[in-house]
């Protein structure tokens, strides 16, 4: 009796052994994949970003240095984000082209998405920014006007002998019969524009504007001496600043800029006018049917840059931009409050 109560007692530790030795082991996630494990999503293959402008405008470097930053940061899974310059319809074929987009490529699919970008859309198109997942907003931007007086001018202003750095001067010669020409970019820069004439006085028959599909063709144009001025954020004239080919004649804004554009005076600063400025959000959008995943991923990776340390030195300090990260659910309400706000202001259904 004895030996079998001894028997039985020694199987039944053997079961017990072998019940816990078949427990599975959860593996560990590790640190590097938390994030983007739990979004459910992460890149397995190359991304397009597509910007509606012109490369070597301020959407292109915008665009350019977030996709720097993401592979450099390695927030990308080691991906190839390709930059894809779509300036058909000044923009708008790349951003309907985005806004229908089917769910098959929509996760790897970013866009340059800028107030800019959003009022010339919705003045002429039926695309509203519900149309897109707005992932987030990354900065604000403001414009200045400049000169190029080195040019080989060939314009109206040029041949009169006007002062190509002096504003005041020009808005002078314009009220006495000599057409002045400003050139400039889409969206942002020529609600700018216009709102720089009603303050000053002036109509589109005194002081003039031509539109080109970025800002570099408007300072291409400048260098040629085909306008008398541009209008441009910082980050498309800085390197022409720095080489002395563009002059900053107006800060297009409430204050002085600082560093070389420090000597651009505001408006109230050249004649008894308020000063003008049409503060521009940056940010990037994505197709509608990204999946809520991906919409997830990509907000995080914005949020990344935007706290990284290359982004506030090599960005906006170097650009003269004010830091202004909302994520996607932020992004998404200011953007649509903005866009409620310009159509009513315009008479837009």
């Amino acid at each position: 009796m004895k030996k079998l109560m001894a028997l039985s007692l020694a199987l039944l530790m053997t079961l017990s052994l072998a019940a816990c030795g078949s427990k599975t082991e959860q593996p560990s996630t590790g640190s590097n994949s938390g994030d983007a494990e739990a979004t459910g999503f992460v890149p397995s293959k190359n991304v397009t970003w597509i910007c509606t402008s012109s490369a070597g405008g301020g959407s292109d470097i915008f665009s350019r240095q977030i996709a720097d930053i993401m592979k450099n940061e390695d927030l990308v899974n080691g991906q190839t984000i390709v930059i894809s310059n779509e300036t058909d319809g000044s923009g708008e074929v790349g951003r309907n082209k985005v806004a229908t987009m089917k769910a098959g490529d929509a996760d790897y699919t970013l866009l340059t998405f800028n107030s800019g970008d959003l009022m010339p859309m919705v003045q002429n198109t039926k695309n509203r920014s519900s149309n897109f997942r707005i992932l987030a907003i990354m900065a604000v931007d403001k414009q200045l006007m400049f000169s190029c007086p080195a040019s080989d001018a060939k314009t109206d202003y040029a041949k009169a002998g006007g002062d190509q750095n002096d504003f005041a001067a020009a808005i002078e010669a314009a009220k006495n019969g000599t057409f002045v020409v400003i050139g400039g970019s889409k969206g942002d820069d020529i609600t700018t524009y216009q709102k720089l004439l009603a303050e000053v006085g002036l109509t589109e028959q005194q002081m003039g504007y031509i539109t080109y599909d970025s800002t570099s063709d408007a300072i291409t144009a400048a260098l040629g001496g085909n306008v008398d001025f541009v209008i441009s954020k910082p980050a498309a004239a800085s390197q022409y600043v720095e080489s002395g080919d563009l002059h900053a004649v107006l800060a297009l804004s409430t204050e002085r800029y600082t560093g070389n554009l420090a000597d651009a005076p505001t408006l109230s600063e050249i004649g008894d006018y308020n000063n003008v400025e049409v503060p521009v959000w940056r940010g990037v959008a994505a197709p509608a049917s990204m999946s809520d995943a991906a919409v997830a991923f990509w907000s995080d990776a914005l949020g990344k840059v935007s706290a990284s340390s290359t982004w506030h030195t090599d960005y906006l300090e170097k650009n003269q931009l004010i830091d202004e990260y909302k994520d996607t659910a932020a992004a998404t309400e200011y953007v649509t409050a903005y866009e409620a706000d310009f159509m009513a202001a315009n008479g837009i259904n």
